[in-house]
């Protein structure tokens, strides 16, 4: 099982307010839900395998949260940590507006419970000199793991996810929490960091870090939609893509969107990943902020 990256030095923190984070995570979403072309996924252009929801959906949704993840960074922004039911209640009240936004369409409810932990995280982890050391990711880890592991399933948990986890032993959003979101920090946020390095544009860069996280993580959408086979297909085109350059190649947009074409016939779309790609530009941008002096 992957380690969530966690840092072994000193790190200045800045002093980030719970107005702020609200403000990166829904920008987060935003980035996400824009991006284009993403395989099988809702982007401007076509609603991709979501036949329930489009882009107007999704800028609904994401306008409903708006201060859920400042609610829930104040919540945590104590030297105290709070327990894992008082964020609970926060992400369900949440998803509760997410849901009378959309007519009932479950839009962000990964992204709730995901960026929700982590924005906590963040808040927290201002409060707890201890802790300056470490990563958001690994702060929920220590923080909130065991609850997360050993609670009762929430309803910021798919309970698609819960079946698949079940069915074929995928850890899914519950593991992918509690052990400090390592496919964000060993995947997602290495993979973002060096498209950006090289000079790539930002929504680029965002695709090519999800490109890079379909490749390997066992998503639980594409596990419920197309099973096994499915979820095997999508993780080696992706594979194959990124080992042929990814979004450095000419030609990447016209690859993708032939992805697209065959995943959407499928009716297979990768809502974990887009998920953790939303939380890796979050982690990007607390980065940026821990080496600002």
């Amino acid at each position: 099982m992957l380690i969530a990256d966690v840092r072994t030095r000193p790190v200045h923190h800045q002093r980030l307010t719970p107005a702020w984070l609200d403000q990166v995570c829904r920008d987060a979403l935003e980035r996400e839900s824009d991006a284009w072309p993403k395989p099988g996924l809702v982007t401007p252009v076509d609603p991709g395998s979501h036949r329930d929801m489009n882009h107007v959906t999704f800028v609904r949704s994401i306008a409903s949260l708006h201060g859920y993840f400042a609610e829930i960074a104040a919540a945590a922004a104590d030297p105290i940590a709070p327990p894992l039911s008082v964020l609970q209640a926060i992400g369900i009240r949440a998803e509760a507006r997410m849901l009378a936004a959309t007519g009932g369409k479950n839009t962000h409810r990964g992204a709730i419970f995901n960026l929700g932990l982590l924005s906590a995280a963040c808040a927290y982890r201002q409060h707890a000199p201890a802790l300056h050391y470490l990563t958001c990711g690994a702060v929920v880890a220590q923080t909130w793991g065991m609850a997360i592991l050993n609670g009762p399933c929430d309803k910021a948990l798919s309970s698609h996810g819960e079946r698949m986890r079940q069915r074929y032993g995928s850890g899914g959003a519950r593991q992918e929490a509690a052990a400090g979101f390592p496919s964000v920090y060993s995947i997602g946020l290495p993979t973002l960091r060096a498209l950006l390095s090289c000079g790539t544009d930002q929504e680029s860069a965002l695709i090519g870090a999800l490109l890079a996280l379909m490749a390997e993580v066992d998503d639980t959408n594409l596990l419920w939609r197309g099973g096994l086979s499915g979820l095997r297909d999508v993780q080696a085109a992706a594979t194959a893509f990124n080992r042929a350059g990814g979004v450095m190649q000419a030609d990447w947009r016209e690859q993708l969107l032939d992805m697209h074409a065959w995943m959407v016939r499928r009716n297979l779309s990768p809502g974990g990943s887009a998920d953790l790609v939303a939380a890796t530009w979050l982690a990007y941008r607390l980065e940026a902020q821990d080496t600002r002096q």
